[in-house]
């Protein structure tokens, strides 16, 4: 049967839907221009098991359970669930970990980047313009031949670890396990009603898995192919985020006193290069990773996991920004990143031209 969600007409309706979503989900309770964002509430998980102290993050997030087990779902539904792995696992786990503290210097994922945007942050289009100067050296490397290996087949049980996880996370969550922190105060504080945010997980991350929205993969395809297909989605996301902030009061433009975000004009730039270099070299967004994770990829699982641990070192030692700026080690955090995803990018395309 025709996938209608792989035309330029699904790609924009479900990118469409996706916005929708977000700016509601805003609208109900979750962070002010935070409806979705990948790398924010995995560090909000990673607060809420207690792997950071920063007690105003902690909050075990239903909407990257949904996510994920919403890609599971419909991918067993079509058939299309895969176990696989066995890639450069331990480089996956690390662009993971500098993937999170590049955006966690910037204050969001790509998704939110341009939730940011269609808020009227303008301090996300610095972060986008690093975005997409991270994918371009990213996209050079992969043109002249770097890859982390092919993956292969594995035993079926492999591709249910990672949901299996979400689903501990998500009886924790439900039967209130004492152990969890949960935030009392700032963005870990807000959330959309719980029935609601893990609806809403469930029809994003069936509608990314049918249509394969990657914002990564979108601006990486424009470069390497001039296709646009996954950028009409991009587009229609950041368009209908737009619209329902205007619709719902949401939207406030300008550079100054923007929820959840600063000015620090380089480093929101640098942040985002970091972050959309990693996310080159290890094939996705961390939403794209979430739904290959739900398909049954082991790799992705892997750097779903760096995120996470990522996250908890960019809390541990002061790398995560704040309103009012970077952390104390934030530039260092992305130095160094930015040194080990490039001696990577180098190292692994030397390696397959002498094979």
């Amino acid at each position: 049967m025709k996938n209608f969600f792989k035309s330029k007409a699904g790609i924009i309706t479900a990118g469409s839907l996706i916005g929708v979503i977000a700016a509601l989900l805003v609208y109900m309770g979750n962070p002010k221009n935070m409806g979705f964002c990948i790398a924010c509430f995995e560090r909000d998980i990673a607060g809420g098991l207690g792997l950071h102290r920063a007690d105003i993050v902690q909050y075990i997030r239903p909407e990257i359970i949904g996510i994920m087990i919403g890609a599971l779902l419909i991918s067993l539904i079509r058939g299309e669930f895969r176990p696989r792995g066995g890639s450069s696992t331990v480089i996956r786990f690390f662009l993971g970990v500098f993937a999170m503290i590049g955006a966690l210097v910037f204050l969001g994922c790509p998704w939110r980047a341009f939730i940011r945007l269609a808020g009227g942050d303008w301090n996300a289009i610095l972060g986008i313009a690093g975005l997409i100067a991270g994918i371009g050296v990213g996209s050079y490397f992969i043109r002249k031949g770097y890859s982390l290996g092919r993956n292969n087949p594995q035993a079926r049980v492999t591709g249910y670890i990672m949901p299996s996880f979400m689903i501990v996370l998500f009886a924790l969550l439900i039967f209130n396990f004492p152990k969890l922190f949960n935030s009392i105060t700032g963005p870990g504080s807000m959330k959309a009603p719980f029935i609601i945010s893990i609806i809403a997980g469930l029809i994003v991350g069936a509608l990314a898995q049918r249509s394969r929205f990657c914002t990564m993969g979108s601006i990486r395809d424009i470069i390497l192919v001039k296709d646009f297909h996954l950028f009409f989605g991009v587009a229609a996301f950041t368009i209908a985020v737009f619209i329902m902030n205007m619709i719902l009061g949401q939207f406030n433009a300008g550079f100054e006193s923007q929820p959840i975000a600063h000015n620090m004009h380089i480093w929101n730039f640098l942040g985002m290069a970091l972050s959309g270099l990693a996310f080159s070299l290890s094939g996705g967004c961390p939403g794209r990773q979430l739904i290959l994770s739900g398909e049954g990829d082991t790799d992705a699982g892997v750097f779903v996991l760096g995120m996470i641990f990522g996250a908890a070192v960019s809390h541990n030692f002061a790398m995560a920004s704040s309103a009012k700026g970077i952390g104390e080690f934030g530039a260092w955090g992305v130095i160094i990143g930015l040194a080990f995803c490039l001696i990577i990018a180098y190292t692994m395309t030397m390696k397959r031209k002498t094979v």
